[in-house]
């Protein structure tokens, strides 16, 4: 029998010739080639994309050979592809649901594998339930396969370009025009991921002038550690916007689904910092009013946002699987989390750095403003907030024990100030009388924990953090 197969917050990843083999990926393959059956969706087909990571045009093909042989039809992409463009060709051809082969924003040693549903965001937790409960008994039995070139001789692969489609429902979503008009020059780095000359092409035909950085193909990410548009991974755009005087820098992470940002000093702007500016974007300037979907590891500016222009807001646990249904439940005008993932309504309950990047370029060009200005005004409005996350490893042996600690914890005060409630809707939160919070987070599949704070304080941050390490009982060698 093979090594578990456990899916997280999005799918599941493993490092490349480990755990993430051929035989496993169409060990996965084969869960969703029954789901499809089983649910009636089989009859409308899987699309299948890749990203530009070692070998996933292999995997995406060894995916096709397994659903093909269930009599499945393919929609096989002929180019690497964003996680959103593959989600996009769900609707755009009515497929059952697609199969992406991407690791995200993980280390160049990894690879993975996303499910979308009909829906065309992350599968919820009762799919994914769905997709784990066969995988052992598959690993201990043969799986089905049908040759590719056999599978397209018969008509059960198509080989499609899923980027025009995707192409055309941006423009819907937005006014390119403005934009292009604005003569802003902008840098995208691109970090060697699938959106690799995205921007630059709806950008294109205009005054205003797309630079791209790290747009090519290189499986090692060589000089950026993790393809993850955040601070640390972004040393390069941050001195190409100084370097090139340039209004913006825009960030897309490996499989574009991700959206980071820095501003026109080179300054890098957080995760929680854009998604206050998008949904103050979408409430200020364009007008729209709607329910505010938010993670509970991002910013409460939303929440005061809420407040001001009198829309719900809707917290979630952690990932895009809970985000995404509650979108669809309230017809949510944006969901965001930590990571730096945005969706918007009237697209898809998904993740899309492409939009985002785009939406934020839409913000500049109708304000006229840049980015520290924009993030100026909204502290005017909401007040100043601070953001970190720090995250500790620990001995495996060692997690059940901290999890207690944690678990136990119920201090008056944190880093000298006064705590005025508790939850533990994913993991353990601590909100403070300043209006901060302090959260500490246990993964699901290693000896991990992360603790996050935000506070009007910036001094501040470094304290909870330490405070939170404290909690747990860990120290800074752990």
């Amino acid at each position: 029998m093979g090594s578990e197969i456990k899916f997280g917050t999005d799918g599941w990843r493993a490092i490349i010739a480990d755990e993430y083999t051929f035989e496993n990926v169409r060990v996965c393959a084969e869960s969703v080639a029954r789901f499809l059956k089983s649910t009636g969706m089989a009859e409308r087909g899987l699309v299948v994309g890749y990203d530009t990571r070692f070998a996933s045009a292999d995997f995406a093909a060894a995916v096709a050979e397994v659903v093909a042989a269930h009599d499945i039809k393919v929609l096989l992409s002929t180019v690497p592809t964003p996680t959103q463009t593959v989600s996009w060709s769900i609707l755009d051809r009515n497929a059952g649901g697609a199969v992406v082969i991407t690791a995200s924003h993980n280390p160049w040693r990894y690879n993975g594998f996303k499910y979308k549903p009909e829906y065309a965001g992350s599968a919820s937790p009762e799919v994914v339930a769905q997709l784990e409960a066969p995988l052992a008994e598959i690993q201990s039995t043969a799986v089905h396969r049908m040759a590719l070139a056999e599978a397209e001789r018969q008509g059960l692969v198509e080989r499609i370009d899923p980027r025009p489609a995707y192409f055309a429902q941006l423009a819907k979503m937005i006014d390119l025009a403005p934009i292009r008009a604005a003569g802003l020059k902008v840098c995208v780095d691109a970090m060697f991921g699938a959106g690799q000359g995205y921007l630059p092409h709806m950008l294109a035909g205009g005054k205003t002038q797309a630079i791209e950085l790290h747009g090519e193909m290189n499986p090692n990410f060589p000089g950026i550690g993790a393809p993850e548009p955040i601070g640390r991974n972004l040393t390069a755009l941050m001195e190409a916007v100084r370097t090139e005087k340039a209004d913006a820098g825009l960030a897309l992470d490996g499989d574009a689904d991700r959206f980071g940002l820095v501003d026109e000093n080179g300054v890098y702007v957080d995760q929680l910092q854009v998604f206050g500016l998008l949904a103050y974007y979408l409430l200020e300037t364009r007008g729209e009013r709607g329910a505010i979907i938010k993670s509970l590891t991002t910013t409460q500016m939303v929440v005061r946002l809420g407040e001001l222009y009198g829309v719900p807001v809707h917290e979630t646990a952690v990932g895009f699987k809970y985000l995404g249904p509650k979108m669809i439940e309230t017809n949510g005008m944006i969901g965001g989390e930590e990571s730096g993932g945005y969706a918007f309504r009237g697209h898809l309950p998904e993740r899309d750095g492409v939009l985002a990047a785009l939406c934020f370029l839409d913000f500049m060009a109708r304000t006229g403003k840049r980015p520290s200005e924009l993030l100026a005004e909204l502290y005017e409005r909401v007040g100043p907030h601070y953001y970190e996350r720090t995250d500790f490893r620990m001995p495996a042996a060692e997690k059940e024990a901290v999890q207690a600690r944690v678990a136990a914890a119920r201090p008056s005060s944190v880093a000298g100030i006064g705590v005025v409630d508790y939850d533990n809707i994913d993991g353990f939160r601590f909100h403070l009388e300043n209006g901060g919070w302090l959260l500490l987070r246990f993964s699901g599949t290693e000896p991990l924990m992360r603790i996050y704070t935000e506070a009007p304080d910036r001094a501040l941050v470094p304290e909870i953090l330490k405070a939170g390490q404290e909690i747990a009982g860990l120290t800074s060698d752990s």
